[in-house]
């Protein structure tokens, strides 16, 4: 007898995906994407992208060849989470491209991609080029980790209009984490109205009704009080630049919460939550 399988199966089935590059971040983000693909109960896809330059030979010590290097930083990064998860299935990959291009062909197919930012205090954006990328391409929601999410606070979440995918999934994890929603929303008079009709009354709400001018303060200031930003990839593109235009380290030294960018017409799954507990 066959089996029928429902596209809500299909898609709790897809894995969370980490791509790895040997910086500091790396084994939080790992830490990170274990937790959200053994809380969803999907395999974790681990990913690092060689890409094909040699390495030169050091008098000092012996070098291992480029790609030994990225099995090596795989191996690592896959060991660290069947150690915190035993019964985690666990894929690696070392990809014959570039990060960016990697990681967004696994994003088609994945239910969460989880990268970590750089900081490049010199340039424009605090992600790094890749991190950068991904916010704007994505198939699928983008987790970047900026540091330790906070055990408190609210989720926020910054709307560059009434998204129903974007509201949708950040309603879920306030109500998952067990805490109130803060609503960043730019003052317009048809977007007020529709953004007040799509809001639910699952979770406490907060709303800020903001100019223009408003927007890079303001969601400065929600970033490191809050425990997960949600900001939605869209065609105005205002949540998107502001939040990755800020660095990952306040000037005081403070972590910034991670960030959660969801694309148009994504559909959250039922149960699944990207806010470390």
């Amino acid at each position: 007898m066959d089996t029928v399988v429902t596209a809500a199966e299909q898609s709790a089935r897809l894995p969370v995906v980490v791509g790895v590059d040997g910086m500091a971040a790396t084994p939080h983000s790992v830490d990170l994407a274990a937790s959200e693909a053994a809380r969803r109960g999907v395999p974790l896809a681990v990913v690092h992208a060689w890409p094909g330059r040699p390495v030169r030979p050091s008098r000092t010590r012996a070098v291992m060849p480029a790609r030994a290097e990225g099995r090596h930083l795989l191996e690592l990064a896959a060991r660290r989470a069947r150690h915190a998860y035993p019964d985690l299935e666990i894929v690696t990959e070392l990809a014959d491209q570039g990060a960016a291009q990697a990681l967004l062909r696994w994003s088609a197919r994945a239910s969460l991609l989880v990268v970590g930012h750089r900081d490049e205090t010199r340039s424009r954006y605090g992600w790094g080029p890749t991190a950068a990328y991904l916010a704007h391409h994505t198939e699928c929601p983008l987790l970047v980790h900026r540091g330790p999410a906070p055990s408190r606070g609210p989720v926020a979440v910054a709307l560059s209009g009434a998204r129903t995918p974007t509201l949708a999934m950040a309603c879920g994890e306030a109500a998952r984490a067990g805490c109130s929603l803060v609503a960043v929303h730019v003052r317009t008079k048809r977007d007020d109205q529709r953004f007040a009709e799509r809001l639910t009354a699952d979770v406490p709400v907060q709303r800020l009704l903001i100019s223009g001018a408003d927007i890079p303060y303001t969601v400065d200031r929600i970033s490191w009080r809050a425990r997960l930003m949600v900001a939605g990839i869209g065609h105005k593109g205002w949540a998107v630049e502001t939040v990755y235009g800020t660095p990952g380290v306040t000037s005081a030294g403070r972590r910034l919460c991670p960030v959660l960018l969801v694309p148009p017409n994504v559909k959250a799954l039922a149960g699944k939550s990207a806010v470390p507990k």
